[in-house]
């Protein structure tokens, strides 16, 4: 049963120049990840900066990519897929995977050190600092964008500090703790 609810567009229309708006959504800081599909005879990835907890009971992560996404479409087709939280060493593997002149199919690995998860046949990207096994749950269109969710089946975690994407750019993360205001 869902439990959707339709938002309505106010009677009249919100006025601002869409170029501060879209320059204030740059100020959302997300970690960056490669999405992998496989088998080995139909691997493909891609990077993802919006991946999000969505539910704890069952754990489903949601994945926001661009409408017509050849990644969603073949993670629907397996019927699962990987998700590859970079280090912030990794900048160069979230460019590459970025690049929509990389090659196709399993050369888009070539050089990359990885191993076939044993339930997705996806790619598990080495160096990374999470890898989550999903089971495709559903995707829905999302205006410009189609959400992928995912049930995850297995998860790991490796050590050191997240990529971050912000601002249009791929930052480092320092984890510091945040500075609490000061109480009145």
């Amino acid at each position: 049963m869902s439990t959707a609810t339709e938002v309505r567009a106010p009677r009249r229309p919100v006025r601002q120049d869409p170029v501060e708006r879209r320059r204030a959504l740059y100020h959302l800081a997300s970690p960056v990840s490669v999405l992998t599909v496989g088998p080995e005879e139909r691997l493909h990835g891609t990077t993802a900066s919006t991946v999000t907890l969505v539910s704890r009971e069952p754990l489903l992560v949601g994945v926001v990519l661009r409408a017509g996404s050849s990644f969603a479409r073949l993670a629907a087709a397996e019927g699962r897929f990987a998700i590859n939280v970079l280090s912030d060493e990794q900048a160069v593997v979230a460019r590459h995977f970025a690049d929509s002149g990389r090659p196709d199919g399993s050369e888009q690995f070539a050089g990359l050190a990885w191993t076939a998860d044993s339930y997705a046949h996806a790619p598990l990207i080495a160096g990374a600092l999470a890898h989550y096994t999903c089971r495709f749950h559903s995707a829905h269109a999302a205006g410009d964008s189609e959400l992928l969710l995912g049930h995850v089946v297995r998860a790991r975690t490796g050590d050191g500090l997240p990529l971050f994407s912000y601002a249009g750019g791929l930052f480092a993360g320092s984890l510091r703790p945040a500075k609490e205001a000061a109480a009145s």
